[in-house]
């Protein structure tokens, strides 16, 4: 797709069934998925679960083992990466040094051999559209950290790639210029409408930016949804563990009606939902509930209005600005921790460690999923 609104919302990028295996290492297994045009898709993970792998494949710099990578329709395992029309934003965004802002951005229209009256124009549009105008001139060092990531994203998309690749080009910004430059990419993509794969760790940066998330670990996409559906609704235990701040309780199910469970922990039976078809009475399950479904309170107070309602002892309290963070230590949950945040700790009373608490969350907001025995006697971590 050219840069500029489409209409047409069809498949820009699919794969089907791509491995890579370097030795005796595979890399990525089965991957597959379909990118719609003008969308925003983000590879999220941990370190080594093979992301960038399946990126650079996408970009033609490694082959598929197995599988096959399509491009509008088309087969391109076999296509080198300048035959792709595919504009890439990398880590260390290899801007050249001896050239100007401008300089840089001109390079790929002189080297698909724009017509040369047409690149000063080109280049003034694309610092417009990332906010440099009038710095065209200036040297790579002579600008900021997050003018030079406009620098490599203007060279990416100046000469109206199909599909834009970026390999993790914000992980090296400190944390208030990385979001923001989050919202802007985000602002530029939606005014440009160019196809784009992104590949981060930052589960911050995949929510804001993304139409669809696909989450990988060891190699295996694990679960592919909208931003929204991913966060509150996890496929499975890696998926609930690896986004956002979440208390992991082990037990048995005691009951189950639908989706609806009950999981027995020591003497104490949870309420949670699951969307699994292999959970029966007697097997092992673990449990997920987010921090922020955790509301603390006073002992005796407010616990109506929660399925599940316990004691807890407060471990550990920390204060990050705009929330407080409380670990607690569950006696009849077999001395399980649970996080809670307080969101409003300007005005809230603290809650001081060796503290004896309440807390409470509905069982809309627990999943559940089936797990080995041997899980069933892992404790919660710790902050």
């Amino acid at each position: 797709m050219k840069a500029g609104i489409v209409n047409e919302r069809s498949p820009m990028v699919e794969l089907q069934n791509v491995s890579k295996r370097f030795g005796n290492v595979l890399a990525v297994k089965t991957a597959s998925f379909t990118l719609l045009k003008e969308s925003v898709l983000t590879i999220l993970g941990p370190s080594g679960c093979g992301k960038t792998t399946l990126l650079r494949m996408i970009a033609g710099f490694d082959v598929p083992t197995s599988g096959e990578i399509f491009i509008h329709g088309k087969p391109v395992s076999s296509m080198p990466p300048h035959q792709r029309s595919i504009g890439m934003v990398f880590q260390k965004l290899a801007l050249f040094p001896h050239m100007s802002a401008a300089e840089n951005i001109a390079y790929p229209l002189k080297m698909r051999r724009f017509d040369p009256k047409t690149i000063p124009d080109l280049v003034d549009r694309y610092l417009g559209i990332v906010r440099l105008t009038g710095m065209g001139k200036r040297r790579i060092h002579q600008l900021s950290g997050g003018q030079q990531q406009r620098v490599a994203i203007a060279r990416a998309l100046v000469f109206s790639p199909d599909l834009l690749l970026l390999d993790e080009p914000l992980s090296a910004l400190d944390k208030k210029l990385r979001e923001e430059m989050q919202l802007e990419f985000r602002q530029i993509q939606q005014e440009l409408g160019v196809t784009t794969i992104n590949v981060t760790h930052d589960q911050r940066e995949a929510l804001v930016m993304s139409d669809e998330i696909i989450v990988m670990a060891d190699g295996v996409i694990q679960q592919t949804a909208d931003p929204i559906r991913l966060y509150r609704e996890p496929s499975n235990r890696f998926v609930a563990n690896f986004i956002g701040l979440t208390s992991l309780l082990t037990g048995q199910v005691a009951d189950i009606r639908g989706a609806d469970v009950e999981i027995l922990i020591g003497s104490i039976a949870l309420k949670g939902r699951t969307s699994e078809n292999g959970l029966v009475r007697g097997s092992a399950a673990e449990c997920a509930v987010r921090a922020e479904q955790v509301r603390i309170f006073r002992t005796g107070d407010h616990s109506a209005v929660f399925d599940n309602v316990y004691e807890g002892v407060v471990d550990q309290k920390i204060f990050e600005g705009d929330r407080m963070v409380y670990q607690i230590r569950c006696p009849a949950l077999g001395d399980a921790v649970v996080f809670a945040f307080d969101h409003d700790p300007t005005y809230h009373t603290f809650h001081q460690k060796g503290e004896t608490v309440g807390i409470g969350w509905n069982a809309r907001d627990m999943f559940v999923y089936a797990c080995s025995d041997t899980q069933v006697k892992q404790k919660g971590g710790s902050l």
